[in-house]
């Protein structure tokens, strides 16, 4: 890399500081945390989605648990005079004026360390502020000329080069930094923009320096996957890519890297793990409730993609203060892949590709008629709530082409809803239940589209028109329910099951809606009733309805899975025991084929492994797990907010869709349909 590459990409970096010093300014002001200075150290302002809010709040809970147990190590620690906080790639952050507006400094001082023009602008933003003058006390700043650009008597901001380690050691030796005394090295997304040999030398060099410290990192993992796929794309756009993540792409290759670098001790998890394990459930439940929210598959894949990682030398009891060992995260990795199941593109045709929306809902009308219709997506070159429904129809010739569709007819217009359920009345009737139009606005109502094929039944001429269906309002008003086929005396209901609701983040309410009079009515229901859930699967077996995994109140998945039994009077439900059990996981869709449930691809968190496709016997409640082969898929595959269809007898399964909102990284949505070829479940019987 040439010396004008290395600085622009030094601008990218140095602007990835300015996003970040924005979105923590955003989180103050939000009151996710509580930060008076953030918006001191940065100008200008910006509102952050509610999805930013959450990634940037563990953040800043994750390096605040360590910073503080840090903190409570070294003031145990022998004839202390003073601890010391090096601050690597500090940029806009606010550590130093939060710890010593809260007397945390008394016995430790802070040093900062970053680009020599980031760290000149910090220092004279500071200057500048009286507010932040009055917390840092009597301070110097130097000419351009100096690698000190501030001095006060606790605080010191040097302008110096990470890649340049003999003249980072020789500025902090200026500027006082003891070797022998108790440090805590801090490094906040710094390691993966340096090239990997640099950032190697930077955490060795760490480690024969200081006798008695820790080394705190927080950074990007998991590149390969989907997500992680999305996440690299977007640095490589903003001209600043992600270093080393292919050489530490988890948490014990991390650990492994700081380990054979001189470091004695090391710990590290995913953000999942520290929220669960390391947040009370008080707090958990104050930061749920601060805004509307509906992105929790980004939420949790955003924390499965990010770690926080501690590694010390000196006294075992640093490691001990930082993550104790008994707040173990409860894993169910899954058994070994038992098969696998191919995967290719339905058709490059473009008309089979613009599918591009997640959050919508499907229906097999016929054979070969598949209607798709709400969700958000991408609608001419616009990412918004999609107006238009998308038809996929296999043709004489055995080829699947989709078309896009506009509401006609004189009935009312799609409403933009997402997360509903649609149900095949017949092949020319589908009924819509439920949705969403935002978090706090659930769709109006239940509709019915009206499908006409015109006269020479082509595909092509289809038209759709959208009517209101009188039905109780408050059974509706929920979203990422599900709405089942179920049979009771001969009579065909659509049992509508769990979701959340505006003012319910989840539910376990039971409806029954009679097909015949199109009435709801009560049904009576036996046995315990499943745990609230959301974004679970349900599918049609024995007349009854199977339901499976979810989000359960806490925000966590859940990996039970309920029978919903017809009996003589009306249902039972029955847990189903599966062995080994699945791996909690939810936003996947389910299917019975030939005695065996198909769970299909969404989200986890309890298994370092990605979600392919778990199937049970429901005869003798045996799991196995199934590889998707994607060799002649374009990749990344996002397998969750999709839909599903089976095609039985071709012993085919067809993805729709799919994809989300990747925390600040972008929107993806899968480009094509994809099939599975079930085929060797039918020949492993």
């Amino acid at each position: 890399m040439g010396p004008r590459s290395r600085e622009r990409r030094a601008g990218a970096v140095q602007n990835t500081n300015d996003s970040s010093a924005l979105s923590k300014s955003s989180l103050a002001a939000h009151g996710y945390v509580q930060d008076a200075y953030a918006a001191l150290l940065v100008p200008g302002c910006a509102r952050r989605a509610p999805l930013v809010h959450r990634g940037y709040y563990v953040r800043a809970c994750a390096v605040q648990h360590c910073v503080h147990a840090f903190l409570k190590w070294a003031a145990a620690f022998p004839g202390l005079t003073r601890a010391q906080i090096l601050s690597l790639g500090a940029g806009s952050d606010s550590l130093y004026f939060r710890l010593k507006s809260a007397g945390l400094l008394t016995r430790a001082a802070v040093w900062e360390v970053d680009f020599p023009e980031v760290a000149r602008r910090k220092a004279e933003r500071i200057r500048e502020t009286p507010e932040l003058c009055a917390v840092a006390g009597p301070v110097q700043t130097r000419g351009s000329a100096s690698v000190v650009c501030l001095e006060g008597s606790d605080y010191r901001i040097l302008g110096s080069d990470l890649r340049q380690l003999q003249r980072l050691d020789e500025a902090l030796h200026a500027a006082g930094l003891e070797a022998t005394s108790p440090t805590l090295l801090l490094a906040e997304a710094v390691l993966s923009y340096l090239e990997p040999g640099h950032a190697e030398a930077l955490v060795a060099w760490a480690a024969r320096r200081f006798p008695s410290a820790v080394f705190v990192i927080y950074e990007q993992m998991k590149p390969l996957d989907a997500f992680g796929q999305v996440m690299l794309q977007h640095f490589r756009r903003l001209n600043s890519p992600l270093y080393g993540l292919d050489l530490f792409p988890d948490v014990e290759a991390q650990r492994r890297r700081f380990l054979q670098a001189g470091w004695t001790a090391c710990s590290a998890l995913d953000l999942n793990e520290f929220y669960r394990c390391f947040l009370p459930t008080e707090e958990r439940q104050r930061v749920q409730a601060l805004e509307p929210f509906d992105e929790f598959e980004e939420w949790h894949l955003k924390c499965a993609h990010y770690f926080i990682l501690a590694a010390s030398k000196g006294d075992p009891l640093a490691q001990t203060l930082l993550f104790p060992p008994s707040k173990a995260f409860f894993r169910i990795d899954p058994a070994s892949p038992l098969g696998v199941f191919p995967a290719r593109v339905v058709s490059r045709d473009s008309s089979c590709s613009n599918l591009n929306r997640y959050g919508h809902a499907s229906v097999l009308l016929s054979p070969g008629i598949i209607l798709s219709a709400g969700g958000f997506g991408d609608q001419e070159g616009r990412h918004c709530r999609v107006s238009k429904f998308h038809l996929l129809s296999r043709h004489c010739d055995l080829e699947w082409k989709g078309s896009q569709i506009c509401t006609l007819g004189t009935g009312g217009q799609w409403d933009g809803r997402l997360y509903h359920t649609m149900t095949r009345l017949s092949d020319s009737r589908v009924l819509v239940l439920g949705g969403r139009l935002s978090p706090v606005s659930p769709a109006s109502g239940a509709l019915e589209l009206h499908l006409d094929r015109g006269e020479d039944n082509s595909p092509e001429e289809l038209n759709v028109s959208v009517t209101k269906v009188a039905l109780e309002e408050s059974v509706l008003s929920c979203w990422r329910h599900s709405t089942t086929e179920v049979y009771c005396q001969n009579q065909k209901y659509l049992f509508v099951f769990g979701g959340r609701s505006v003012m319910e983040p989840v539910l376990n309410h039971c409806h029954f809606l009679h097909v015949g009079t199109m009435a709801w009515v009560t049904v009576p229901v036996e046995g315990e009733t499943p745990e609230a859930r959301h974004s679970h699967s349900a599918c049609s077996w024995q007349e009854g309805a199977l339901i499976a995994g979810g989000l359960g109140a806490s925000e966590e998945p859940l990996n039970s899975a309920f029978f919903l039994r017809p009996s003589s009077c009306g249902f039972l439900w029955e847990s189903v025991d599966i062995r080994p059990p699945i791996t909690p996981r939810y936003s996947h869709t389910a299917h019975v084929l030939n005695g065996k449930l198909l769970l299909v691809g969404g989200v986890w968190i309890h298994s370092s492994s990605d979600p392919g496709v778990t199937v049970v016997d429901l005869t003798s409640g045996s799991s196995s797990e199934y590889q998707i082969d994607t060799t002649y898929v374009p990749w990344p595959l996002m397998l969750h907010n999709h839909t599903s269809i089976l095609l039985p007898e071709e012993q085919q399964l067809l993805l729709l869709g799919g994809g989300g909102n990747c925390f600040s990284f972008g929107t993806y949505f899968n480009p094509h349909t994809v099939e599975l070829d079930l085929s060797s479940l039918s020949a492993g019987q």
